[in-house]
């Protein structure tokens, strides 16, 4: 069971193959994800980059209700980010757990990409 206070992290360094299997199972061919830069990167999808969290809610089978990110600057390829993921609330219920978590999602140069909230459950 999870408590208020309790903390995850997992980091990942994302590859021109992720963006492009992304983009495929997506439909979301943008240019911008879909050819190189002037120095060989391409943007990775955001939600590509937010999918971090699902690996940590994971660990602790989180079944997300609710998730609201904020884009705050582009991923390229080659760049690695760690998801650091807080629980914020839990709300225990009598067939589960309602869990509220925050997220903060940083490049190697330490700079904030994403920030998110995410609320969900996690069954007893």
């Amino acid at each position: 069971m999870v408590q208020p206070g309790d903390q995850f992290q997992t980091s990942r360094t994302y590859t021109h193959e992720d963006v492009i299997q992304f983009g495929k199972m997506t439909g979301d061919l943008g240019k911008h994800h879909m050819e190189p830069d002037d120095q060989g990167r391409r943007m990775v999808h955001g939600f590509l980059t937010a999918s971090l969290a699902t690996r940590l809610g994971g660990q602790f089978h989180f079944i997300g209700q609710d998730m609201s990110c904020t884009f705050i600057r582009p991923v390229y390829t080659g760049d690695t980010i760690t998801c650091q993921m807080a629980v914020t609330k839990v709300e225990p219920l009598e067939q589960y757990d309602r869990v509220h978590l925050f997220s903060r999602y940083i490049n190697q140069h330490g700079e904030e990409v994403i920030t998110g909230k995410s609320e969900g459950v996690i069954l007893k």
